[in-house]
């Protein structure tokens, strides 16, 4: 599973116009993130979004505005660890919820309060962590082995490492630049894709 985190900063083209391209080009889910957007700007842009990934069939899911999601009738979310600790409804209101770990205690106690997947990173050098070392494929292969849900990896993912990853034991890739900023978003995928399926 390859998944798509926006990050409007990066695009060249307009998010619409890029969430567009890449549901069109067959990306698998596209993870709404956009932090910095106040509650009501998210709203109306998750809106757009929304029916844009309806249109090609592509899972749209939302990050951290559960309030959002129940409102816009969108049954996938993904929370931070602790969001869900203050909150062990979340996984109850979404059974597809997701939760970010980055340890393997997090992964096992996410699990346990019924989260259906883990986003687990970052486990290569990115530009979006920088000053902070990569968990590396040690601590991915760890937190794949310690829960029976599917687990994400994120951080510098590349085709190049892909294999490195699924060996791991990762059930998919979270990628933000390389989807955001690339020129020809269909082939990227593409490339992603075969490279993930190459590996098993």
């Amino acid at each position: 599973m390859i998944v798509s985190v926006t990050n409007r900063l990066l695009c060249s083209d307009s998010l619409e116009d890029r969430v567009r391209a890449l549901a069109e080009g067959g990306i698998d889910c596209i993870l709404l993130r956009e932090k910095d957007l106040r509650e009501e700007a998210y709203e109306d842009l998750a809106l757009r979004c929304r029916d844009i990934c309806d249109a090609f069939g592509t899972k749209l899911i939302v990050n951290s505005r559960v309030g959002v999601a129940k409102r816009l009738g969108i049954n996938t979310v993904q929370v931070p660890f602790p969001m869900l600790l203050e909150n062990e409804g979340i996984c109850r209101d979404f059974p597809k919820a997701g939760v970010s770990v980055h340890s393997v205690f997090e992964a096992r106690k996410a699990q346990a309060l019924g989260a259906a997947f883990l986003i687990a990173g970052h486990i290569f050098e990115t530009a979006c962590k920088q000053g902070l070392p990569p968990r590396g494929l040690s601590f991915l292969n760890e937190v794949c082995s310690a829960v029976s849900i599917p687990v994400l990896a994120i951080g510098g993912i590349r085709p190049k490492n892909l294999s490195a990853v699924k060996t791991a034991g990762a059930a998919g890739v979270c990628v933000m630049s390389e989807l955001m900023a690339c020129s020809e978003p269909n082939a990227r995928i593409q490339e992603y894709k075969a490279a993930f399926s190459a590996n098993g």
